[in-house]
């Protein structure tokens, strides 16, 4: 049984804004949260990445601020990355359209003039890295006294960041009554200290997700020899629509795409030393189906969020379970369930059976060549079968 947005109090012109893009019925976390959230109480959502928590947090927002006056927001969304910044921007933008709200990312590494110039003419809503909000309220060009609203998004991976200096002194700085929205994959240590002293009688929902992600993934390991790895990875990407291929390092990462395109294969690199906008054209166009297979490090992975990624390859395997996790976890997204697959040269495999058992898995590890016909359906083969 599906509940809609209207059934859970979202006002009819912004429902009316999500069904236009075709999306009528609430997740699982956003049933949970948004009835109380627009009630104004203080939530704490516990919900992993891809659980559709930027609209269970987005709408109330939308749907309680006022017109804001010149560098005075009325709601503030801290997120770790820049690439999350925009995201939630573009998810948002669209809907608070209809009431003429508007909502602007705000990061470090873009022209500050710009994002200054927008905050000036009046914006509603900021989605914001904290170390470009502080720099922007340190030079008098973002006022936070009209803030009613603060949500802290995915406030586990700011804490793993490093970022919860800044975040407690944004916090300290909100001088206004307001309302709290915090969500989080993990709400113990550093994330429950945040909730103790930022949220008042925070109501808490969970939304289960213990080994949903595994349970969904097609999970396959094989060995392949180092002159054969890309062709081995080019062959499995043709399989899909969108493969993301994760690398240990940069410069491994762009190596990968330009072997790629030798491939025949046409990849985008996303990590921390690309400039910002070649970031963003690469996960644009990932995202648009333009571009088919997206290469990223761990790091820069964080700010990947989208939808419909159906293989995942550990070009080089993850360095602990919790990586592998993380990075396989974009495949079954939303609900969706995906190929997560790995690759290991003869002198890995012994930490890849590390990595086995720490998830709970027990599967041989072929050796494949790219000309091996199962590479086309690694969804079908059975590693029981042998290669």
């Amino acid at each position: 049984m599906t509940t809609t947005f209207d059934a859970l109090g979202v006002a009819p012109d912004l429902a009316g804004a999500l069904a236009e893009r075709g999306i009528t019925s609430a997740f699982p976390i956003q049933e949970l949260t948004i009835a109380d959230a627009l009630a104004g109480r203080d939530v704490c959502g516990k919900a992993k990445t891809g659980s559709g928590k930027t609209l269970a947090f987005g709408l109330p927002v939308l749907q309680l601020v006022k017109p804001a006056e010149a560098r005075r927001p009325r709601a503030i969304i801290l997120v770790p990355t820049r690439e999350l910044a925009t995201q939630v921007r573009d998810e948002l933008a669209p809907v608070g359209a209809v009431r003429d709200l508007k909502v602007a990312a705000v990061y470090g590494g873009a022209d500050i003039d710009k994002q200054i110039n927008k905050i000036k003419a009046g914006v509603e809503v900021i989605a914001a890295t904290p170390g470009r909000m502080i720099d922007l309220i340190d030079r008098k060009e973002l006022d936070l006294a009209d803030v009613s609203i603060v949500v802290l998004d995915e406030a586990d991976r700011m804490a793993d960041m490093g970022f919860m200096p800044q975040v407690e002194w944004i916090l300290r700085h909100i001088p206004g009554e307001h309302q709290t929205l915090l969500f989080s994959a993990t709400l113990d240590g550093v994330v429950q200290g945040l909730i103790d002293r930022y949220q008042t009688d925070p109501v808490r929902h969970e939304v289960e997700s213990a080994g949903v992600t595994v349970a969904e993934m097609t999970q396959r390991f094989l060995r392949v020899h180092q002159m054969d790895k890309v062709k081995v990875a080019a062959a499995i990407a043709r399989s899909g629509d969108r493969t993301l291929m994760f690398c240990r390092t940069k410069r491994g990462a762009d190596r990968l795409v330009e072997q790629l395109a030798g491939e025949g294969i046409e990849a985008g690199a996303i990590h921390g030393d690309l400039r910002q906008s070649q970031r963003e054209k690469s996960l644009a166009d990932f995202t648009d189906g333009k571009l088919h297979v997206l290469v990223a490090t761990d790091v820069a992975a964080r700010g990947i969020h989208v939808d419909d990624i159906d293989v995942v390859i550990h070009f080089d395997p993850p360095e602990d379970h919790k990586a592998y996790l993380h990075r396989s976890g974009r495949t079954a997204r939303a609900g969706g369930s995906g190929l997560v697959v790995t690759l290991l040269l003869w002198d890995q495999e012994l930490e890849v059976r590390r990595l086995q058992k720490r998830l709970g898995i027990d599967q041989p590890m072929h050796e494949v060549f790219s000309n091996n016909k199962i590479l086309a359906d690694l969804t079908a083969w059975d590693p029981a079968d042998g290669a």
